[in-house]
């Protein structure tokens, strides 16, 4: 895992500690022997070496008594990319991170490390070794996008090595993971709902997914190397498992590794975003007498059937950055930790 930090230095904050990516990053920083803090709206998980601290993340008077005597800020807290909620996107990802911002200067912390989302460059068309320098998306791919990219603006424009306080940001993509709350269970769902057997595309686009120790990894490295005069300093990093894979190929080891069969048939991506985009046009219509929250989205079709892979090569040359877990040994883990989802005989 990254070099520690100095011993004089060893007490940091992870807010959002209670969730997916947060309890993971917890757990490393206990086995590295780091004091650790959690921010949260819940407690999550018990573990008396852990000080928990709840509120609201909006709330500056909330967050301050978390960072007394911290030297790093992780800020993981996000609602999940598949809420329906507006409002809570914008809350959280946006003006929270304006109030942990403010918050950190006042509280005299030295360093924030943002958990941002490579898809802030992402519009839904194909993306190959996409790179940090890639603009910002114009036309994100949801809402969740949307708010992340001013989040990210935010958190990087904050650097100000002047007066101590360095910012940057890690851009993990399609995150999973030993008990994953999101990825393989939405997987397996589909799969009892009917909905995985069909092939979006042509089967031959390539993704990232990156377990979660990895993104964890780059978390540490970045924490380790923010300081004056670092190239770190307000800008953001690409963290994925540096091996690029078929899409349906992946969705595929999820399913058959949990007894569940793969995608069979094949539709043409055209085709696919045509209809998820005649639905979305039906959902907009009918808003004003019905709620629906369809699964089937443009923005999961371009998801499905596109290229959208990222180098690490800025990580590599700035960090030291390289993943701790081939995607094979990831996989294996994962889906050893979801025996309750095997498909019954």
């Amino acid at each position: 895992m990254a070099t520690r930090l100095r011993q004089s230095r060893r007490k940091c904050t992870v807010i959002g500690g209670s969730g997916f990516l947060g309890q993971h990053m917890v757990q490393s920083l206990l086995e590295k022997g780091y004091t650790v803090n959690v921010f949260d709206v819940r407690e999550g998980f018990k573990n008396s070496k852990v000080q928990f601290f709840l509120g609201d993340l909006c709330n500056k008077k909330d967050l301050l008594p978390a960072l007394q005597g911290v030297t790093v800020v992780f800020h993981c807290a996000s609602p999940s990319p598949s809420s329906h909620n507006r409002d809570l996107f914008y809350k959280v990802n946006y003006l929270g991170t304006k109030a942990v911002i403010e918050a950190c200067k006042e509280a005299g912390v030295e360093k924030l490390v943002l958990t941002s989302s490579a898809s802030v460059v992402f519009e839904g068309t194909d993306i190959k070794h996409g790179t940090e320098d890639l603009p910002y998306a114009k036309k994100p791919i949801d809402y969740y996008t949307e708010t992340k990219i001013l989040q990210e603006k935010e958190v990087l424009s904050a650097s100000d090595p002047e007066r101590n306080f360095f910012t940057t940001a890690i851009r993990p993509h399609g995150i999973f993971g030993p008990q994953d709350p999101h990825l393989v269970p939405v997987i397996i769902q589909a799969a009892k709902s009917g909905k995985m057997k069909f092939m979006i595309g042509d089967g031959q686009n390539l993704v990232d997914f990156t377990f979660v120790e990895n993104v964890v990894h780059g978390h540490m490295l970045a924490a380790e190397q923010l300081e004056r005069d670092s190239p770190l300093c307000g800008k953001a990093f690409n963290i994925t498992n540096d091996e690029p894979v078929l899409f349906w190929e992946f969705m595929s080891r999820i399913l058959t590794g949990l007894d569940y069969e793969a995608p069979k048939y094949r539709i043409p991506y055209w085709l696919a975003y045509y209809l998820a985009f005649l639905l979305s046009l039906v959902v907009t219509l009918l808003s004003p007498f019905v709620t629906v929250h369809p699964t089937f989205t443009p923005m999961r079709v371009a998801l499905a059937g596109t290229f959208h892979y990222y180098s690490c090569e800025r990580a590599k040359k700035h960090m030291g950055y390289k993943p701790l877990v081939s995607l094979d040994e990831a996989v294996a883990k994962t889906l050893k930790s979801f025996p309750h989802l095997h498909r019954a005989a």
